[in-house]
C-alpha cells in the first residue's frame, strides 16, 4: 500500500514525518504539533478541551481526573478537517490517554471516514523502542534509507553518552508533575541511568504515578530534575516559584539545600517519545555528570538551574 495522505494524532509522529522528508503527505495534525514550526500551518484534526495555558498544575490535574472519571474525552476530533484530510494512514499512540489522542479518537475517526485507513500506533517505552519506531514509520512511508540514517545518528549519540566514563553516580529524582507530585516514568529512568545517575522511585517502562512528599524525602535525592509534562523550562520555573519555593518540607530536602534542583524543557525533550528525546538524554548528562560532559552542546533554554535567594 502506497501512503499518500497522513494524519498524525501525536506530536512525536509529526516531528518524525518532517525528519523523514514526508511532510508533503501530512494533511492533519494536533493542536500540540508545534515542532517544526511549519507543522503549525497544517490543518488541526485534534484539539484539547483543557486550556493548560490558563490553568494551574493542580487545576489541570483536577480537570483531567474529573473528565476521565466521568468517561469524557480530553481530546476532540475536528470532523470536517479529518474528512478533508481523507487519510490512508493515521499514526496514533497507546502510551498515555492524557498526553495525546488515544483509542477513543482513533475509533471515532474510523467511524467518520468513508474508507478505513491504515492505523499505526507508536508506543515506545524505551530509547531502543523510540529508534525502532523510526525504522517502522520509515518502512511504512517507503523512506527506509532516511530512517536508517536517523536511527544511526541517534544511536551514536546514545552510545556516546553511555560509553563516556562516569564519576560517582548521584541519586537523581525526576518529577513529571508538581501539584500533585508525579514520578517521571516510561523512558526517563533509563535515560537517567544512561546519563550516569542512580534513578529514584520510578522504574524503567512504568507509567508515571502520584507520589507523596514523604516518598521524595525518603528517597533523599542528590539532584532533582523537574520536567512537568508538556511544560517548557520557563513555565516549569514559574510553577516552582508559585508552588514549591516557600514549601517548608520541600526546602528541607538535601538536594534543595545543596541548590541542585533543575528545570528542563519537558515539552521539547522529555514528555514525548520523539527523536528529540535523545537530545533530552544529552541534557540529563550535562546535569548529572557536568565534568564528564563539559564540551557537550545542548539547546539554549533547555535547562535552568533553580535560583535560590
Amino acid at each position: 500500500m502506497v501512503i499518500q495522505r497522513i494524519v498524525s494524532f501525536l506530536p512525536s509522529a509529526t516531528e518524525l514525518i518532517y525528519e523523514l522528508g514526508a511532510e508533503e503527505l501530512l494533511y492533519g495534525v494536533t493542536h500540540e504539533c508545534k515542532y517544526p514550526t511549519e507543522a503549525q500551518s497544517k490543518p488541526q484534526v485534534i484539539s484539547s478541551v483543557i486550556d493548560s495555558e490558563k490553568l494551574s498544575s493542580n487545576e489541570i490535574n483536577s480537570t483531567t481526573c474529573k473528565l476521565l472519571q466521568d468517561g469524557k474525552d480530553i481530546f476532540v476530533l475536528n470532523e470536517e478537517n479529518l474528512k478533508n484530510a481523507d487519510p490512508d494512514l493515521i499514526i496514533t499512540q497507546e502510551t498515555c490517554e492524557v498526553c495525546a489522542a488515544y483509542t477513543n479518537q482513533t475509533t471515532k475517526a474510523i467511524e467518520i471516514l468513508k474508507k478505513e485507513p491504515l492505523i499505526h500506533s507508536m508506543d515506545p517505552h524505551s530509547l531502543d523502542e523510540i529508534l525502532t519506531s523510526v525504522i517502522q514509520v520509515g518502512k511504512i512511508l517507503e523512506k527506509q534509507e532516511r530512517a536508517s540514517q536517523i536511527e544511526n545518528e541517534l544511536s551514536k549519540k546514545i552510545q556516546n553518552i553511555r560509553n563516556t566514563q562516569k564519576s560517582k553516580k548521584p541519586k537523581v529524582l525526576a518529577i513529571e508533575w508538581i501539584e500533585p507530585f508525579f514520578t517521571a516514568g516510561h523512558w526517563i529512568p533509563e535515560m537517567i541511568e544512561f546519563a550516569g545517575g542512580e534513578n529514584l522511585i520510578s522504574k524503567r517502562r512504568e507509567h508515571s504515578r502520584k507520589i507523596s512528599m514523604q516518598e521524595i524525602a525518603n528517597s533523599d535525592p542528590d539532584i532533582i530534575i523537574l520536567m512537568p509534562c508538556g511544560f517548557n523550562t520557563q513555565r516549569t520555573v514559574e510553577e516552582y516559584n508559585g508552588i514549591l519555593r516557600k514549601n517548608q518540607k520541600w526546602n528541607e530536602l538535601r538536594a534543595v539545600k545543596n541548590k541542585m534542583v533543575f528545570a528542563v524543557d519537558a515539552n521539547s525533550f522529555f514528555s514525548k517519545a520523539s527523536i528529540r528525546t535523545i537530545t533530552g538524554l544529552e541534557i540529563l548528562a550535562k546535569i548529572i555528570q557536568p565534568a564528564n560532559f563539559e564540551n557537550l552542546i545542548i539547546p539554549e533554554e533547555s535547562v535552568s538551574k533553580i535560583s535560590f535567594y
